[in-house]
């Protein structure tokens, strides 16, 4: 150790503690953070003074961003001459500042991300609005602190005759905080401004009314609004942001989305990389090509898509999955005289006007002791033109200057300042219409130093002079809106990206579901071989279930232990009409030992009047019946609920959705139906079992199906297990009370083999027919005779030798599948099938029961 120094130790915990919440502190101050009053960071605002003291200002000439980058580094910003100049750079552009506060001339960049040209290319001066940041430094309306080397001065703020943190925005990353502020549309933050000064108690919900959201440069879309009042009342909140879109049709019909607007800060050419990738990976389907037509004019993004392609679930799509939808994190953090704090919008709108008023009582005050100055000299000159002759002999009898000035001193009792002016004066001024030229700027000033101070005395004054600054601010740079609101819930719901489209759902024997479009299914003539509909599969498996729902319901699925599952028809896997589909064990949490007996197809289950007026009821195979209001099952559970209680040796066989007032066709296995009105069934809790509906024929009968009609119009279809079917009118069911043992609804024969399935159906309705072994037809209802009750029926499919129908759905034709339907493919059928005869049975007359 040499002489004189001497070692202290310190524990070196404390140190890197304190050492580094000076940095920290260092990085929020002098770097990361804005100021509430101007908005703008220190490199920001001593790029701007920097520029302001070279002299480019909106009106004079470009100067070299080299020239400005120096002068900025060498006299107060001593960091890299990156950060200036990339600070510069942001400033200029339109894309990155709601209103840029530089002028840029050459290559600054682009929002596809490209970098500006180097500094030595490209000129700059301020934009004219950047003036009004600028404008009063002169008067001492700020505090000037000594730049790095104490060698000059610069402003601690800016006088900032507009908001410009609201208008501009910012972000930054500090120590342990982070900033990032939403631009605003000029206009509504000055009518804000201007509303808070009217009413300092206004709420935050009142100055909504007049800025509405956030604006920003690229224009685009707000996409709900939670998040915006979220950012306006707390200071945080996450704005959800999309593209504007639109949708056009080419003259060769081709349809095309065409985004014209992006969100804030994406880059559009990463943009459109990566929405590439993920066409060519087929996670966005339906676009058939993609372009940038984007030129000097404005952003056009141009999406093709594919003749099936439904454009707005292609748009919905490109929002889910590529940046046309991206939120913005609003974090309003800024420096409240040197601390850090988070602000609402209400704190941003104070601290504003808080430092407009301090910067007009600050100005008032320097151009009162200006003008005080003023009038002093000119009282001087009045008494020396009030007595010229004695000052002109008192001047010229003097021997130097300084004895004039004593003796005009002490003559006229003048100050030292008005004996000067005195001396300085020109002989000129000696005039008499110079004389009244000083006497009438006399009276101006005298006038001025009266208004000055009546502002200084009258806070009311001192607002209303901010609010006619701000109205000329407005008017001078206000624009309309470029961002529009959208109402929404927020967040895209999955369901958005689905269209809405009919499905058959097809359920195996042992437990395989799948959903196939219909349009996969094309219309066959009554008696045709059908086409294959379902995988070939082992000889134990066949389809069990076949129906027809939009992709956006909800369906309830009822099982045989009598639990229901809720499950929407687009979760269901999607499958051609040869796949197996998926083991609904592994999409609902059924019990392996149970399986699907019954679906209800459910439009809305949040709907209150719907689900308060609607019944869901319940047949077993043992004839047992339950009816339960809809509302007991609206409330979804991933574990499903009972739906009712089942007895020993029974299972549930069908559920039927009802509006209270239905008649009640149940038919059973040994070709027997009964009648009854639905209100014989009294309504039940959701765990009760039931009460009978209808007498068996016998240990080995069971119920086949339930048809719940409420007009005359509908007919009764009954289908056998050997393929033979008929249409008979609802009349021929006479009404009987519940529990009895019904009427002959099919002539049973062993031809015809036990009854399979009933249905109500009406002439448009189609018929799906599936066989255990996977084949399937669709046929027009139209086709079937309508004949007897007791007949035996027609064939309405072919069937195999040892084959039996296992399935039938009925589906209800749109109109343009009955404008298909009235061209039967007959180019496909052999001519035995097309002149397949109906088969007659004469009836049986046995006496209704």
């Amino acid at each position: 150790m040499t002489e004189g120094e001497r070692i202290i130790p310190i524990n070196i915990e404390d140190e890197m503690r304190g050492a580094y919440i000076d940095y920290s502190m260092s990085v929020i101050i002098s770097r990361a953070l804005p100021d509430v009053r101007d908005g703008l960071k220190p490199v920001h605002r001593r790029v701007l003074y920097g520029m302001s003291e070279l002299g480019v200002s909106y009106n004079k000439p470009y100067k070299k961003s080299a020239r400005i980058v120096g002068e900025v580094l060498g006299k107060y910003h001593p960091h890299g001459d990156s950060s200036v100049y990339d600070t510069m750079v942001r400033m200029a552009q339109e894309w990155s500042l709601r209103y840029p506060l530089v002028d840029g001339q050459g290559n600054y960049g682009s929002i596809d991300g490209d970098s500006p040209a180097a500094m030595r290319y490209t000129e700059a001066r301020l934009k004219r609005i950047a003036d009004e940041l600028l404008n009063d430094l002169d008067k001492n309306t700020v505090d000037f602190v000594p730049n790095f080397d104490d060698s000059l001065k610069e402003p601690s703020v800016m006088p900032a005759k507009f908001p410009n943190l609201l208008v501009n925005g910012t972000s930054g990353i500090a120590v342990g905080m982070a900033t990032n502020m939403a631009p605003h549309n000029l206009t509504e933050v000055i009518n804000g401004i201007i509303a808070y000064i009217d009413n300092r108690e206004i709420t935050i919900a009142e100055l909504m009314h007049y800025i509405t959201a956030p604006d920003f440069p690229t224009g685009g879309i707000i996409y709900g609004y939670d998040g915006v009042k979220s950012a306006f009342e707390t200071g945080r909140g996450r704005v959800l942001m999309r593209a504007r879109a639109t949708f056009e049709t080419t003259s060769t019909g081709k349809e095309q989305i065409i985004v014209t607007e992006i969100p804030y800060m994406v880059n559009k050419a990463t943009l459109i990389e990566k929405t590439a990738a993920l066409i060519n990976e087929k996670k966005i389907e339906g676009i058939s090509d993609l372009r940038d037509e984007s030129d000097r004019d404005g952003l056009r993004i141009v999406y093709d898509l594919k003749r099936d392609a439904i454009p707005n679930v292609v748009l919905n799509n490109l929002y889910k999955y590529t940046a046309l939808q991206s939120s913005f994190g609003v974090n309003n953090v800024a420096l409240v005289k040197g601390r850090p704090m988070t602000l609402n919008l209400k704190d941003l709108i104070h601290h504003f006007v808080e430092h407009r008023h301090e910067v007009v009582i600050r100005r008032t005050q320097y151009e009162l002791d200006e003008a005080k100055k003023r009038a002093h000299i000119l009282e001087g000159l009045l008494i020396a033109l009030d007595n010229l002759d004695e000052v002109i002999n008192l001047i010229r009898s003097s021997r130097d200057p300084e004895i004039a000035r004593n003796g005009l001193m002490e003559r006229f009792a003048l100050s030292e300042i008005q004996a000067r002016a005195i001396l300085d004066m020109r002989l000129q001024r000696l005039t008499g219409l110079e004389r009244d030229k000083i006497q009438a700027e006399y009276q101006e000033i005298m006038k001025l130093i009266d208004y000055l101070t009546s502002i200084l005395n009258d806070e009311g004054l001192r607002m209303q002079i901010i609010k006619d600054e701000l109205a000329e601010i407005k008017e001078r740079y206000g624009d309309v809106r470029r961002t529009s609101i959208e109402a929404s819930t927020g967040d895209i719901s999955y369901e958005d990206m689905i269209p809405e489209e009919n499905m058959v759902i097809t359920i195996s024997h042992e437990g395989y579901i799948k959903r196939t479009s219909l349009s996969e299914y094309r219309s066959q003539s009554r008696g045709g071989v059908g086409s294959r509909g379902v995988a070939a599969s082992k000889e134990t498996d066949f389809t069990e279930h076949l129906f027809v729902a939009s992709t956006h319901n909800y369906m309830l699925f009822f099982t045989e232990f009598g639990k229901v599952f809720w499950l929407k028809v687009y979760e269901i896997p999607e499958g051609g009409k040869t796949t197996k589909g998926r083991a609904i064990q592994n999409i609902i949490q059924i019990e392996k030992e149970d399986k699907v007996r019954a679906v209800i197809n459910i439009h809305d289950l949040k709907n209150q009047d719907y689900i308060l007026n609607h019944n869901l009821v319940f047949i077993t195979e043992k004839g047992t019946i339950k009816k339960t209001i809809l509302e007991s099952y609206s409330r979804p559970r991933t574990n499903g609920i009972n739906a009712i209680t089942i007895n020993e040796g029974d299972r549930l066989l069908d559920v039927q959705l009802t509006t209270g007032n239905s008649e009640i066709i149940i038919a059973l296995e040994s070709g027997r139906a009964i009648r009854f009105n639905e209100t014989q069934v009294r309504p039940m809790g959701r765990n009760a079992a039931g009460v009978r509906a209808v007498t068996l024929a016998g240990p080995e009968d069971k119920v086949v199906g339930m048809v719940c009609v409420e007009s005359n119009e509908t007919e009764l279809l009954v289908v056998s297990e050997n393929g033979y079917g008929k249409r008979s009118i609802l009349d021929e069911y006479r009404i009987t009370n519940r529990g009895g043992k019904g009427v002959k609804t099919l002539n049973v024969t062993e031809k015809t083999g036990k009854l399979v399935a009933i249905k109500g159906v009406i002439d448009t309705d189609d018929l799906m027919i599936i066989n255990r072994s996977g084949i399937t037809i669709r046929l027009n209802v139209s086709e079937i005779r309508t004949i007897g009750r007791a007949t035996q029926g027609v064939r309405l499919i072919k069937l195999n030798e040892g084959d039996q129908i296992s399935s039938v759905a009925k589906v209800e034709m749109s109109p343009e599948e009955e404008l298909e339907e009235a061209v039967l493919e007959q180019s496909e059928l052999t001519p035995e099938e097309t002149l397949q005869p109906d088969v007659m049975v004469d009836p049986e007359t046995t006496e209704e029961s």
